[in-house]
Order: C-alpha cells, then structure tokens, then sequence
C-alpha cells in the first residue's frame, strides 16, 4: 500500500520508479533464495544463468516494480477512495501476473508434485491426470501465486479506502 499510495499522491512515474527501489529492496531481502537460483541444480538441468537472471527479472524487478502503477486511477475517478482501492488491484494484479509468469516458466515442473501432496484435496490429482504438463504448469503457478496474491489484493483494496479516508493522506501531489 505505501507504493500505491505514493503513485496516487505523486503520479505513476514517481510511484514506479519508488516500485523499482522497492524491488531491490525486496531482492537484497531476498538474499539467500537470489543466490541460491544462482547455484547448480536449483532449476534442475538446464541453462541456470539464464533463469536465475529471469526469476530476478519476473519475481522482484517487474513484480515489485509493478506497485507502481497504483496510481493510475487517481485522475479517473472522482472518488480517492474508489480511485485507491482499483489501482492497488491494478497495481497488485499487475505484480500477480509477474509472479504467473515466473512460476510458470521457471517452476512449472514443481506442479505434478504439488496438486498430489497429502492432504491437498482430490481436484488436485484429477488436474494432473486431465492437463497436459503445459497447462497443468500455468493452473499450478495461479493457484501457488493466487494462494497469497488474492489476499493481499483483496486486503490492500480494502486498506485503501479506509486510508483514504484519513484527511490529507490521499492528497494528489503536483
């Protein structure tokens, strides 16, 4: 919310470019999984360089980049409230695509493993059996994504009208 925020006080190239910094932020907290993408056999067999600059593209650079685009809205609705909630959905789907992305080219072979854990309900293995490993790679990384993605849309959406609400902080800025 602090990045959708600053975008609709100060416009969405201020906001992207604080999403940005944001994403280094977050891939310098990231550490430990940013090298350990770097290491032999984290990918399995393959071009490993490759995907490990990818997964720092998809899930930090453009995902968190992305909160940046909260701002787009701020100029079409007359309510800031409303105007808030739909550019942290915006913002927050946007990096929610990323991740799809990421998850789908680079993790896409965890999705068999994934819907035939124990304790994971029966639709899981019927997916495996009825997609092909294409489509049963894409339906895992929305689901693995959408698990906490979805929430944190729904719940950002809903800070951001409360915090519009508070009187100058959804000031626009220029």
């Amino acid at each position: 919310l602090p990045i959708v925020l600053l975008s609709y006080r100060h416009g969405v190239k201020w906001g992207l470019t604080a999403g940005f910094c944001y994403s280094l932020v977050q891939m310098a907290l990231g550490a430990d999984v940013v090298a350990a993408a770097f290491q032999p056999g984290y990918f399995g067999d393959g071009t490993m360089l490759g995907r490990a600059v990818l997964m720092c593209l998809l899930d930090y650079v453009l995902a968190y980049s992305a909160l940046g685009l909260g701002g787009c809205f701020r100029n079409l609705m007359k309510s800031k409230g409303a105007a808030l909630a739909a550019g942290s959905v915006a913002a927050l789907g946007s990096r929610y695509v990323a991740h799809i992305l990421s998850g789908y080219l680079l993790f896409g072979g965890w999705a068999e493993w994934f819907f035939t854990q124990e304790g994971f309900p029966a639709w899981g293995a019927a997916l495996v059996e009825s997609l092909s490993p294409n489509m049963l790679g894409f339906v895992y990384s929305l689901v693995y994504n959408g698990m906490y993605m979805v929430p944190e849309m729904i719940l950002t959406a809903i800070a951001a009208v409360l915090v519009a609400k508070i009187p100058g902080i959804a000031a626009k800025i220029q």
